[in-house]
This record gives C-alpha cells, sequence and structure tokens, in this order.
C-alpha cells in the first residue's frame, strides 16, 4: 500500500429497492408494507410516510437492501402487487443501481447548464447526461468541453411543430429519462409533455406573477423588492404552475443594484434546480394533485 494515500473505504452503497406509493388512508398499511419486507429477509434502509389528514391519503417512501432478498427482482413488482390491490395503492418499483439518463434544453443563459454539467462530471450525481438541445448555436462550446452531444433546433412559431419532433426523436434514440429545462426560453407543448409525465424539470426566478415578461429582475428592482427567489417544478400543460419541488429565497436591499440582483437569482436558480434534480434522482418525489411530497 502506498504509505502517502490514506485508506478509502467502500463508498459504493450495496443496491437496494425503492417503493414509491400513496393510498386512501386506513389502518394496517404499514404492517402489510414492512411484513412483506421481512418475511423476504429484506434489511430496511428508510422508511418514511406521512399522512394528508385533510385528504385521508398515505403516503409512503421505503427503501430495503437487494442483498440477502430472496426474491429475484424481476419477481417483486408481481409479489407485491396483491398487497398495493388491497388498499388501492398507486405506487412505482425502482433500483438504486439504475443510472437515470437526463437530457438538458438551454437557450443563451448558461448558469444553470455549467452547474449540471460540472456536478456530473465531478461524480457528485450518479446521472448520465448524453444530450444537450439548445435553440442556439453559440451554447455548443460550453457543452463541447464536457465530451456531451450538443445538438442545435432553431425554434420560431413556424418551426415549432417539426423542431419538437425532431427534439422527441433525439430523446428517444438516446434513451432519455427525463429532461431538465436549464433556463429553456420556450414553452414546451402539450404533445411534448405527454412522452415525460412529471418528467420534465423547470426551473425559474420566483417573482411570478408580479413581474413578467422580459426584464422581471429590472421591474422587482424598480418595485424596490426585499427578497428574491427561484422555483423548480414539474412541467405541465399550464405555464409555470406545475408541482413544486423545491424554492428559496435570499434577501435583498436598497443597495443591491439590478445587477445585484440577477447575481443573486442566478445563483439561487442554480441551487434550487439542483436541489430538485437531486431529489428526483433519489426517487424522494411523490406527486399527488400538483402538488409534490418529498421525502427527505
Amino acid at each position: 500500500m502506498d504509505p502517502n494515500k490514506s485508506e478509502q473505504p467502500n463508498s459504493t452503497p450495496e443496491p437496494s429497492a425503492v417503493i414509491l406509493g400513496h393510498c386512501p388512508d386506513r389502518k394496517g398499511i404499514n404492517s402489510a408494507i414492512t411484513h412483506f419486507i421481512s418475511e423476504h429477509n429484506g434489511n430496511i434502509i428508510d422508511y418514511v410516510q406521512h399522512v394528508d389528514s385533510e385528504q385521508g391519503v398515505f403516503f409512503v417512501r421505503i427503501e430495503w437492501e437487494l442483498k440477502g432478498f430472496a426474491l429475484p427482482r424481476e419477481e417483486i413488482e408481481a409479489a407485491f402487487k396483491p398487497i398495493a390491490n388491497r388498499f388501492a395503492m398507486t405506487w412505482n418499483l425502482h433500483f438504486s443501481e439504475a443510472v437515470p439518463r437526463m437530457a438538458i434544453f438551454v437557450s443563451r443563459q448558461t448558469h444553470c447548464l455549467y452547474d449540471l454539467l460540472a456536478r456530473q462530471q465531478s461524480g457528485e450525481w450518479r446521472v448520465d447526461i448524453p444530450l444537450v438541445i439548445g435553440n442556439h448555436p453559440e451554447v455548443e462550446t460550453v457543452v463541447r468541453p464536457f465530451g456531451i452531444d450538443y445538438r442545435h433546433i432553431p425554434m420560431t412559431p413556424e418551426t415549432r411543430v417539426q423542431a419538437e419532433q425532431e427534439q422527441l426523436a433525439l430523446l428517444e434514440q438516446n434513451r432519455i429519462d427525463f429532461v431538465v429545462l436549464a433556463r429553456y426560453m420556450q414553452v414546451v407543448s402539450p404533445e411534448f409533455i405527454a412522452h415525460f409525465p412529471n418528467r420534465i424539470i423547470n426551473i425559474h426566478h420566483s417573482f411570478l406573477p408580479a413581474f413578467v415578461g422580459a426584464k422581471p429582475y429590472h421591474a422587482a428592482h424598480a418595485r424596490g423588492v426585499k427578497i428574491v427567489g427561484a422555483t423548480s417544478h414539474y412541467v405541465t400543460n399550464e405555464l409555470d404552475q406545475g408541482p413544486i419541488i423545491d424554492q428559496d429565497v435570499i434577501r435583498v436591499s436598497h443597495k443591491d443594484a439590478v445587477e445585484d440582483l440577477v447575481r443573486k437569482g442566478k445563483d439561487l436558480e442554480k441551487i434550487v434546480l439542483a436541489r430538485a434534480i437531486w431529489s428526483h434522482l433519489n426517487r424522494q418525489i411523490l406527486v399527488y394533485n400538483n402538488k409534490t411530497v418529498i421525502f427527505e
């Protein structure tokens, strides 16, 4: 062993399975779920639940180690299905070893793009980024050094339908699991969204609906706002009204110029978007009635 190198423990976690689900609240749900894991020799490593008492809905995220689990992966879904049916549960099964494939859409502002590419390249995230799509050619100089394919697809009112078809074809060819709009200044159509329900993540400033238009920071500065915020959400057919994943704010004052508001806003956008993607990658999000339950 090299004496100049400290011995590092193996940081790769054991493979695990995750079930995310929701159903009408009633007695016996926790017992049935945990019994299912234990009777097949499973070791639960995380179990979080929440009950919406107003709606009478039970939400759950359970994760257990696959090492030593008596059921092969391909049999888990069928084995759990009778329990889900008994409680009328809407649920999904995920495996930790699966590496999601993420595509990024971007326009001219590249602060979020740089942040996402750096996090992936540094190994902070277990995610593949095979493709970045933009509607401006100059962004290619940002993407190419990361060894990622950049596709320039111009977007005009006349070419929107054709452009989206080209985008969808590229996403299918690259087996994309979810899409991130990293300050992509275009509205995606309902037809596009239908291909990725609750799998398109957007980021924008939180001045909406008070300050709209091309220069919200200028309008907010003129109004003398005291906070700057950012919001990340899943994209739905209703513009900027999808289920919110993450939000944050930072205080500003009369001393801050427009440029200061923009700088602080961009910093927040990067952080909030990164947190939203982290929650999505780690299967911590349940969407219900245009709201999210985030299991942290």
